[in-house]
Formats: structure tokens, C-alpha cells, sequence
């Protein structure tokens, strides 16, 4: 049998973190996400040199900072541009217990135009997180009326472009 260029049970994309303190990342993971372990390397100093998360149907690579290596955490560089979208099933619930164990609110829970419930945090690690539970189906007609109702929104409140 061929080998297959994109192995059996990884996404075409998976997103690999840089952690200042993976061992407590992937315990944060597994406690507020569900997260399960699925491989932990450990590597020389006691860092991990690569572990894998099973989030739903996603795979999370992680692994400690190797500043000798050029691969930095969010921490080591001020900070992060990306933010990782996941659903969950009740992002309330979820949302308040990653606050309850280091994270930070960047932006409360609410009710979006385009029918997911969905708010944003910094988890202790300096990774930002978009938690979301879809609450309703919002037909295309109706979801481009409220697209220009929110747009016209933040204009008018000084927040758009």
C-alpha cells in the first residue's frame, strides 16, 4: 500500500501552538475544551518536544518554546495575530470555566448576527480563543439584511473602518 500524502486521521490544516509551559497547556486543553491527548514527546530540559490534542474532529500540535530553534510562544513575542475559532456545546459553560482557570476576557459572550452565541479569550498561554455554540440557522437573504444592519451599527458608533 502507498503511503498517503495526508495521514489517516490529520486535517489538511492543523494548527501548531508554541507554548510557554505545554504540560500546563495541554492540562488547560483537556480540562476547559475536552481536549484528549492522543501524544506527548518529552524532550531534553523537561520541555515537550511535540504533543498532539484530539479537539472534536480537529488535531491540536503543541510543543514548549525552543528559542534555539527560533520557535517562540505569544508570550516571547508580545503577543499573537491569530485567533482560533471552536465551537463547543455550550460556550457559556465553557467560556466561564477557562476564565475560572487563568484566561482572559477579550470579548464577553454574546448573541452574533449570523446566529452563532460566541465570545473571545486569551487563555493563560497567550493564545487567543474564539468560543462559539451555533444557536440559529440564519437563512442567506436574512443573514446579508443583518450583515448591513451591523456594519451601519459600528459606523455609526465610530467602530467601523
Amino acid at each position: 500500500m502507498a503511503v498517503q500524502p495526508i495521514p489517516e486521521g490529520y486535517p489538511r490544516v492543523t494548527p501548531y501552538l508554541c507554548v510557554d509551559g505545554a504540560a500546563d497547556a495541554i492540562d488547560f486543553y483537556v480540562s476547559v475544551f475536552g481536549a484528549a491527548e492522543r501524544l506527548r514527546m518529552p524532550a531534553p530540559g523537561g520541555r515537550i518536544g511535540h504533543a498532539e490534542l484530539e479537539l472534536g474532529d480537529a488535531v491540536l500540535m503543541l510543543a514548549d518554546e525552543f528559542p534555539e530553534m527560533e520557535f517562540r510562544s505569544p508570550k516571547a513575542v508580545g503577543g499573537t495575530p491569530v485567533t482560533l475559532h471552536v465551537y463547543v456545546e455550550d460556550v457559556d459553560a465553557v467560556f466561564a470555566e477557562a476564565l475560572a482557570r487563568g484566561a482572559k476576557e477579550l470579548r464577553a459572550v454574546r448573541n452574533e448576527f449570523y446566529g452563532d452565541r460566541t465570545g473571545q479569550l486569551e487563555d493563560p498561554f497567550g493564545h487567543r480563543w474564539n468560543l462559539a455554540t451555533h444557536v440559529e440557522d440564519v437563512p442567506e437573504a436574512e443573514l446579508e439584511k443583518r450583515a448591513q444592519e451591523a456594519l451601519r451599527s459600528m459606523e455609526a458608533s465610530g467602530n467601523g473602518g
